[in-house]
């Protein structure tokens, strides 16, 4: 009895390591495929799986997919990035920058994670897991929340002293407009976007 029980410990203590060790293959693996494979920053995305790797249990994050915003590339391009961490695919929409970072259907040229700057934020942020509906336009919005010294008071409310920014669907997006600093996407991608997003990590790069 005890020889049984002591195998049985010893298989599930074994498929335990062989998991890790695969998700950590699998990681290497899928950063690999995509830098071969697409047009995303380097630097954004060496620095995005790094962070990932080291804190994808510490702070919860999805186990499926993960999300580049690379503000190194205009407006006119699908700049958003969602990786699927297993198969490595990506797949790709548009979302805007802030106002007062750069020009209409332009790059990003300036950032900043404080109040009433309208500008792009930037840094790491986990995506929430509920769809909320804003107050006066009625959007439909995931919300975000600063994951470094940096922005960690990007997506918390302004009557707490927050930044309010999240991801909304917005009809400017189309032609390349701006937002006051949200993540804003098509109105036509939105569902697709949040059924991904929920809980992900997203990286706003701007080039900092």
């Amino acid at each position: 009895m005890r020889k049984i029980l002591f195998l049985l410990l010893l298989s599930f203590f074994s498929s335990e390591l062989m998991a890790k060790a695969v998700s950590s293959w699998r990681l290497n693996h899928t950063y690999k495929k995509v830098s071969k494979n697409t047009n995303i920053n380097k630097k954004a995305l060496k620095k995005a799986f790094s962070y990932y790797k080291k804190n994808q249990k510490r702070k919860k994050l999805s186990t499926k997919y993960l999300a580049i915003a690379d503000y190194t590339k205009s407006a006119k391009h699908k700049r958003l990035y969602i990786i699927d961490l297993y198969k490595g695919s990506v797949f790709r929409y548009k979302v805007a920058h802030g106002k007062r970072s750069g020009v209409i259907g332009g790059k990003v040229k300036r950032s900043s994670n404080k109040r009433n700057s309208k500008m792009t934020p930037y840094g790491f942020f986990k995506v929430g897991t509920k769809v909320g509906k804003t107050r006066k336009k009625r959007y439909r919005y995931l919300s975000v929340q600063g994951l470094q010294w940096s922005n960690k008071k990007v997506g918390y409310p302004t009557r707490k002293g927050g930044r309010d920014v999240i991801i909304h669907p917005a009809k400017y997006v189309n032609r390349g407009g701006r937002s006051h600093g949200c993540f804003a996407i098509r109105p036509q991608d939105k569902w697709k976007v949040f059924g991904k997003l929920k809980k992900a990590l997203l990286y706003s790069y701007t080039g900092r």
